[in-house]
């Protein structure tokens, strides 16, 4: 009886922790619209963007092209609270923050060596199939560039 009642716990757990995940509208599979996107030329976009539950962090996988339009791929694992946590293959940061403002709403800034080198927010539309980042960095040349990308959940 004790090894069913445990069971048992242990299995409403897991499904209370998976529908705890399921129902964070963050997650999931995003393709850049690249029609709805407004992209300065010449900056990298993030073509396909994934958003996944490790443990009780979040990892985002970012696939994309360069400025050039060579591929890049950048990882990030972390929390929505405002906190630094390392991203990998980013030339532009070495660290990413999200805190989340509200159910719609995630603010975001990537720093390199401690120096901000981009802010922006993602905020995601009413029905959940589709979200906007909005993000404004400064060039090589020291001009602040704004981008809108669009994407679309899969």
């Amino acid at each position: 009886m004790k090894v069913r009642t445990a069971a048992l716990l242990l299995g409403t757990l897991f499904v209370g922790a998976a529908l705890c995940f399921a129902a964070d509208p963050y997650l999931g599979t995003w393709k850049l619209n690249e029609a709805r996107s407004k992209l300065s030329p010449g900056l990298p976009k993030n073509l396909t963007v994934v958003d996944e539950a490790v443990g009780d962090s979040v990892r985002v996988t970012v696939d994309g092209v360069d400025g050039q339009g060579k591929p890049t791929h950048t990882e990030w694992t972390g929390k929505f609270d405002g906190e630094d946590y390392p991203v990998t293959g980013d030339p532009r940061a070495d660290t990413r923050s999200v805190k989340k403002i509200d159910d719609g709403t995630l603010d975001l800034t990537a720093k390199k060596d401690g120096k901000v080198t981009m802010t922006g927010r993602i905020v995601l539309s009413a029905d959940g199939k589709s979200r906007t980042v909005t993000a404004s960095r400064t060039d090589a040349a020291g001009k602040k560039v704004e981008s809108t990308s669009v994407y679309d959940r899969q």
